[in-house]
């Protein structure tokens, strides 16, 4: 195993379709669609804006999928349902096999780190909430670097900043397109499938295919 470990946060230790069951409560019979396609579009908007040179935080780029799903769904959205949602990513639940597998990890005397697309106002409540903040050396953010992952500036910001060789770190997501993104960039690849989904066809492949972070573990 590699001297350090990378992971990425959003979808890979933190749930983000825990949404779901506040999205039910204000419009029943609508929370999975709605957590899908605010997801789906959350994530088009942060490729779309590196591609085009136009970041603005994760923050913002989450309240624009959030309002734009609802319109695309045909949800009444107000300011207060707005924040509440909002909130919720500040609050989203771990996923079971993570706690235990963090401690060990931690205990092992590794290296560990969070390197995600979520601004700081988004990632920082977020890791507290969930009694994260003693376990991850660094929580990297691309906010101070304009551009959004799978772009390689994105991944060299953890190399500077544990100070350790692409080579030495290993990256854990769940997201094939951040593994695949991550492995092209030039780190050891722990792609986390949990749904048993095929590997993106873009002519790299991670390292190994694990279906629980206690695999790594």
């Amino acid at each position: 195993m590699n001297g350090a470990l990378v992971f990425d946060a959003y979808g890979t230790l933190f749930d983000v379709h825990s949404v779901q069951q506040r999205c039910e409560e204000f419009w029943s019979g609508s929370g999975a669609k709605l957590s899908q396609l605010w997801r789906a579009k959350q994530l088009e908007y942060t490729w779309q804006r590196s591609l085009m040179g136009r970041y603005v935080p994760f923050a913002q780029v989450t309240r624009e999928a959030l309002a734009y799903a609802c319109e695309a769904l045909g949800l009444g959205l107000d300011e207060r349902r707005s924040e509440a949602l909002m909130n919720e990513y500040r609050n989203l639940a771990l996923y079971p096999d993570v706690p235990a597998s963090l401690a060990r990890l931690r205990a092992a005397g590794r290296k560990l780190a969070i390197l995600t697309n979520g601004s700081p106002d988004m990632i920082g409540p977020l890791v507290r909430n969930r009694g994260l903040q003693e376990t991850f050396e660094s929580v990297l953010s691309v906010d101070e670097l304009g551009v959004y992952k799978p772009a390689p500036q994105a991944y060299q910001l953890a190399v500077d900043r544990l100070g350790v060789a692409a080579a030495g770190i290993g990256f854990v997501s769940s997201n094939c397109w951040d593994a695949i993104g991550a492995k092209c960039f030039g780190f050891a690849v722990y792609w986390i499938n949990r749904g048993g989904a095929p590997v993106d066809r873009t002519g790299f492949l991670p390292d190994r295919v694990i279906g629980s972070l206690a695999d790594i573990a």
